[in-house]
C-alpha cells in the first residue's frame, strides 16, 4: 500500500486534488469513464497547463444545463449508494460528504438532514469527492498525509455577501488542522478541498524526509502572480513515509510536583498520544532539585499534549522546538512460549533484520504464570522467533 503527502503550500481545491492524483498516473480517460457511472449532467476536461511556468494537470467540471443543484446529504448518499463503485470508494467518499454537510449545518444553524452545499456546489463537487476517492482508491493509496495548508486571505464573493478568508466552511472544517496565510489575497483552500483533506490525512505535518517515488502536480484555476497555483502530492510506499520524519520536542522543569503525580502523568502521555515520554533529574535556579519532563510528539499531537501537561502536573510554562527523528521499520509477529503467546517486535533496515525484541508487557504476564525468569522467557521467545524464519 501506498502514501500520498498534500504539499498545500498554494492551497488545494477538489479539482486540485484531482489533477494531481491523475498525475501521479492514472489514465484520464479510465477516470471520465468511471465518472460518467455517476450519471451526472456533467462534461469532464483534462488537459495538460502551465501554472507558474511549472507543468501541472487541470481538470475541469462543467455542470451542464440548469447549473449546479442543491441537494442535501440524502440526495448525494443515495446517487453514491446506486454508483458501481467498491465499497471502499463509496465509504470514503461519503466520510467526506458527511464532514462536509455537517461543516454546513453547523455555519448555518441547521440540522445535517436540512444542510445543501452552497460554494461547493453539487454535481462537480459530486465529481470532485468521489473522484478523489476513486484515484487514491486506484493507485492503491492507504494513508493521507497533508502539509499545513496556506488559506489565503482578503474577501471571498458568496451567496451570503463578502466573507472573510477562510469563510466559515472552511474554517469549521479546518478546526485543528494547522493553517497560515501568506502570499496570495485570495481564497485558496475551498470547502471540497478542506473536507477531503481532514477527512481523510492521518496526520498534518510539514513535509518531512521521506522517501517518494512519484510527485503529481494538480494546477489551480488562477494565475498568481506571486506563486504557482499549483498542488503537488507526494506518493510512495506506505511503509516508508514514518521511517523519516519531524516531530517536536516538548519540555518542562518542575520542582513542585511529587514524584507520584509525574510517574502517573507519564501513563497519561503515552494515553494522549506521546510517541516517547521522559523524566531527568535536574539542578534548577537557586540550587533547586527538579525533575525535567520530556516528551516527543507528532504535529497533530502537540496541542493535546500541552494541554495535558497544564492540566495535570504544576508546571506554569513548557517549551518546544521541531527535531529530526529517524526510526527502522518495524513489524509485529508473535510466537508461543509453552502455553503463553509473546509478542515479537522486528526492526528491519534495508529489508535486512536488524533487532528482534520481545514485548515486555507479554514476557511479564507469561513470567509470573509460569513462575519462569521473565530473561528465560525472553531468549525462549527470540529463539522461537529464529525458528519460525
Amino acid at each position: 500500500m501506498k502514501y500520498a503527502y498534500f504539499d498545500g503550500s498554494s492551497g488545494l481545491s477538489g479539482d486540485m486534488i484531482l489533477g494531481a492524483l491523475i498525475d501521479l498516473g492514472v489514465d484520464a480517460a479510465l477516470f471520465k469513464e468511471k465518472m460518467a457511472g455517476l450519471h451526472l449532467p456533467v462534461e469532464i476536461a483534462v488537459r495538460r497547463v502551465r501554472r507558474g511556468g511549472f507543468g501541472a494537470v487541470k481538470v475541469d467540471v462543467h455542470v451542464k444545463g440548469h447549473g449546479n443543484v442543491e441537494r442535501t446529504f440524502t440526495d448525494v448518499e443515495r446517487i453514491i449508494r446506486r454508483s458501481r463503485f467498491s465499497s471502499s470508494v463509496k465509504d470514503r467518499a461519503l466520510a467526506i460528504f458527511k464532514r462536509l454537510f455537517e461543516a454546513e449545518a453547523k455555519v448555518h444553524g441547521r440540522r445535517i438532514k436540512n444542510a445543501h452545499l452552497h460554494e461547493a456546489g453539487a454535481d462537480d463537487a459530486l465529481v470532485d469527492v468521489v473522484g478523489a476517492a476513486f484515484l487514491l482508491n486506484e493507485l492503491g493509496v492507504a494513508d493521507v498525509y497533508c502539509s499545513p495548508l496556506n488559506v489565503g486571505s482578503g474577501w471571498v464573493k458568496t451567496s451570503h455577501g463578502r466573507l472573510a478568508v477562510p469563510p466559515p466552511a472552511v474554517a469549521e472544517l479546518l478546526k485543528k488542522a494547522p493553517v497560515y496565510s501568506a502570499w496570495v489575497e485570495s481564497e485558496l483552500v475551498t470547502p471540497t478541498g478542506a473536507a477531503i483533506v481532514s477527512t481523510l490525512a492521518k496526520r498534518f505535518t510539514k513535509l518531512p524526509e521521506l522517501l517518494y517515488e512519484k510527485i503529481g502536480c494538480g494546477a489551480g484555476t488562477k494565475e498568481f502572480p506571486e506563486i504557482p497555483n499549483v498542488l503537488r502530492v507526494f506518493c510512495g510506499e506506505a511503509r516508508k513515509f514514518d521511517a523519516a520524519k519531524q516531530v517536536y520536542v516538548i519540555e518542562a522543569t518542575i520542582d513542585d510536583a511529587s514524584p507520584q503525580l509525574l510517574a502517573y502523568f507519564i501513563e497519561r502521555a503515552f494515553e494522549e498520544g506521546a510517541l516517547d515520554a521522559t523524566l531527568s533529574p535536574v539542578v534548577m535556579k537557586k540550587n533547586r532539585l527538579g525533575t525535567k519532563l520530556t516528551l516527543l510528539a507528532a504535529i497533530d499531537r502537540m496541542d493535546r499534549l500541552i494541554e495535558a501537561v497544564f492540566r495535570e502536573t504544576t508546571s506554569i510554562g513548557v517549551r518546544y522546538y521541531p527535531v529530526g527523528r529517524r526510526v527502522l521499520e518495524r513489524e509485529f509477529e508473535s510466537v508461543r512460549v509453552g502455553r503463553e503467546r509473546i509478542g515479537i517486535k522486528v526492526a528491519s533496515l534495508g529489508g535486512r533484520t536488524v533487532n528482534v525484541q520481545p514485548e515486555y508487557r507479554d514476557l511479564l504476564k507469561a513470567s509470573r504464570r509460569s513462575k519462569r525468569p521473565l530473561k528465560e522467557i525472553a531468549h525462549l521467545a527470540v529463539c522461537a522467533y529464529a525458528k519460525k524464519r
